[in-house]
């Protein structure tokens, strides 16, 4: 387990709920990208099956935590343009 790691996380994963409320609030998906979105899940997936496959540690929730972050931003923004 790195503390580093831990760090790029948590300092990653502070950022999501910030543009998740935003998006909620304003329901505007103007100067979002969803392939850049895709492309932080897909980075995050593999953290995951990283972690999962070759060391192992409770980091592993960080990733999920995070992943799941985008991918409800990723939801908002199906959702949000289409209107």
């Amino acid at each position: 387990m790195s503390i580093f790691e831990i760090a790029m996380l948590l300092c990653f994963g502070a950022a999501w709920p910030f543009s998740i409320y935003k998006t909620v609030q304003c329901r505007d998906v103007r100067g979002k990208s969803i392939l850049f979105l895709l492309i932080v899940l897909l980075g995050y997936l593999f953290g995951i099956l990283h972690k999962m496959f070759y060391n192992y540690d409770k980091v592993v929730y960080l990733y999920l935590f995070n992943g799941l972050m985008v991918a409800t931003e990723i939801a908002l923004y199906v959702r949000y343009k289409r209107e």
